[in-house]
């Protein structure tokens, strides 16, 4: 078993996907010789899987999973995860919107402060952040929703820059039902209900210029999720 799991989930990444494995590579080398990076390349149609597979051939450290069609971010997520061999798992965002000199504290907090998940967090006031206005206050109002009507005391659900423990991971990865954004935020309620430690560090962290993220659908969607899973909680 490696000591650390890194997914990087890509759909329609080519232009950006060789410099980001060779950023990441290079900053888990400064953390462990023991590491590997898995690809969780969901359905692109850009030439995303033929670059993934190409590096997967020339460093044995890569991992490429594959899917035909779009699974969504959070189920590649779920399968890559399952597939993977760390006793920690982590995953970050192929833009590397979350500056990438916080990954070993972001890996060390599991490793040796004992927490079980640990999370950049935008939204902690050391924080040093650049986004839009408009982007700023939809993310400001789905935490506090989130805080509100799920119990939460976590900041920022949404970061895509996380780390987790193996077996409280798995203990809770099951019961996910959501595939896509919301992924993160049902994660991390079930793992409070659970009593896990949860770290959040603040973090640089900068708007990637191609974000994923429909502003006007992913909301609405995310706060159906979130109704979905306050009914379903209430009534556990």
């Amino acid at each position: 078993m490696v000591e650390v799991s890194l997914v990087l989930p890509a759909y329609n990444e080519a232009e950006r996907l060789k410099d980001t494995v060779q950023q990441v590579a290079n900053a888990l080398y400064k953390i462990t010789p023991s590491f590997e990076i898995i690809i969780a390349e969901d359905g692109s149609t850009d030439g995303t899987d033929r670059i993934a597979e190409e590096l997967a051939k020339k460093y044995p450290y890569i991992k490429h999973m594959h899917s035909k069609d779009r699974l969504g971010r959070g189920k590649a997520l779920n399968r890559a995860f399952k597939s993977s061999d760390g006793e920690i798992l982590a995953y970050i965002d192929v833009d590397l919107a979350t500056d990438l000199k916080h990954l070993e504290e972001l890996i060390n907090s599991i490793s040796e402060d004992g927490y079980d998940f640990s999370m950049g967090s935008r939204m902690l006031k050391e924080s040093d952040v650049k986004r839009s206005f408009t982007r700023l206050i939809a993310s400001k109002g789905f935490n506090l929703l989130t805080r509100l009507l799920l119990k939460s005391e976590i900041k920022d659900h949404q970061c895509g820059f996380k780390a987790f423990k193996r077996e409280p991971l798995f203990d809770i990865l099951d019961e996910v039902k959501d595939n896509h954004w919301f992924w993160d935020t049902e994660i991390l309620v079930r793992a409070q209900r659970r009593g896990y430690k949860i770290k959040e560090l603040p973090v640089k962290w900068r708007s990637g210029s191609k974000t994923k993220v429909d502003l006007k659908r992913d909301v609405i969607g995310m706060g159906t999720q979130i109704i979905r899973l306050w009914r379903e909680l209430k009534n556990a």
